[in-house]
């Protein structure tokens, strides 16, 4: 298995966590927060697929899919265009209020996008430095691992959120 392969599988994961977190539920209790500080699972789905879309846009070079296929004219939020949700405040994390459908598809856009770049990544390409700012410099590889983390990270937190939608 090649290294792109490993990564491709690491964001399979992120994958099989979204959907089970989201799926089928109201806007209501997408929106869901245990208390007026915590995160929706909205805002944690939204947020993790922003970060993705960001970072792997930047990888390949390109728009991102949230400005260039449309999607921050479809969920339409009270945000800047640009917004990953990256410092939210408590009050920003509960304008993100968005159907279940909506989230899930943008989701996948953001997937397909990060798994087809995947597929033309050779070895040496992950070697190739980001961010130069940091020490060490920030490589390719890095910088999709940390966005994995990130995003299994948050995907858990939004399946916990779920249960406790669930147990109310």
């Amino acid at each position: 298995m090649g290294s792109n392969e490993l990564l491709m599988d690491a964001f399979e994961r992120v994958r099989d966590g979204v959907h089970p977190a989201a799926n089928g539920l109201t806007t209501e209790q997408l929106a869901f927060r245990p208390d007026a500080e915590s995160n929706s699972i909205a805002w944690l789905v939204w947020h993790l697929t922003r970060v993705q879309d960001d970072h792997v846009a930047h990888l390949r070079g390109a728009d991102q899919r949230w400005l260039d296929g449309g999607w921050a004219e479809r969920f339409d939020l009270p945000l800047d265009r640009t917004d990953t949700g990256y410092g939210h405040d408590p009050a920003q994390v509960g304008l993100v209020v968005v159907e279940s459908h909506l989230l899930l598809d943008y989701f996948e856009d953001v997937h397909a996008t990060t798994v087809a770049y995947l597929a033309t990544v050779t070895d040496d390409g992950l070697e190739r430095v980001v961010d130069a700012s940091w020490d060490p410099p920030v490589t390719v590889r890095v910088r999709l691992i940390s966005v994995i983390a990130d995003d299994l990270q948050h995907v858990g937190q939004a399946g916990y959120v779920r249960g406790l939608v669930h147990r109310r």
